[in-house]
């Protein structure tokens, strides 16, 4: 377990990084989860075995979520959980580990709203933004300024979150991607369906990282010339 200490918050997480990771993919929950959803967890191992790094990160303290879990004051403060993902992502750049290794967002619910905000306010570090069922409507006007290639995976059976995925995805001028899991429910809580999604969160990966080496090396061949 990590703490990741910033100027109002200190956030506990859980980092595995290998060397070299490929990149560090940063979940952010959605409301009412944590760090240990279940769902993010199987995501993160299943991207961990294909050479990505790894933090699952609550973002509120534990004082922020005993309020929350009384009032839900926080859970659709997309303001302040971006603020948080900023606060991390900066965190990271400044990890031994992790300095200078391109960073994912994998939001989900709200947490892809606040993923979507921090892409925005951070487009020199974030490599791609990917959402499970989330809420990217929340994001407001950042939809407009996020820079990173986005992946929206939404189930099928999701109808309304689905519309609301549609919505928000004519408002991304990013490249972009919607990918409908068929019979998929909301939360995938079929196995089988979140397999999916990890395939997909691999796949949308693995080519913004395939794409940044292929324009190096084609800087590389320019200059030789």
């Amino acid at each position: 377990m990590v703490l990741v200490r910033m100027d109002d918050a200190a956030l506990h997480g859980d980092l595995v990084v290998q060397a070299p990771s490929r990149a560090v993919v940063l979940f952010a929950h959605g409301n009412g989860s944590s760090r240990h959803s279940t769902r993010n967890r199987t995501v993160a191992a299943e991207l961990r075995t294909a050479g990505y790094g790894t933090l699952l990160l609550d973002l509120l303290s534990e004082r922020e979520e005993r309020h929350d879990a009384l009032n839900a004051d926080h859970r659709f403060d997309i303001p302040l959980l971006a603020h948080r993902l900023v606060g991390a992502i900066d965190w990271l750049a400044e990890q031994p580990d992790t300095r200078g290794t391109p960073v994912v967002l994998f939001g989900a619910s709200t947490g892809t709203a606040a993923a979507l905000t921090a892409a925005a306010e951070r487009p020199d570090r974030v490599l791609a933004v990917v959402s499970r069922d989330g809420r990217p409507d929340l994001a407001g006007d950042a939809l407009e300024q996020v820079q990173a290639p986005v992946l929206l995976v939404v189930g099928g059976q999701d109808h309304e979150i689905l519309r609301l995925n549609q919505g928000a995805a004519r408002r991304l001028r990013a490249p972009h991607a919607l990918h409908v899991v068929p019979d998929a429910t909301h939360l995938f809580e079929d196995p089988r369906a979140l397999a999916q999604v990890s395939a997909a969160a691999r796949r949308w990966c693995d080519e913004r990282l395939r794409a940044i080496e292929e324009e190096r090396e084609r800087q590389l061949e320019t200059h030789g010339q």
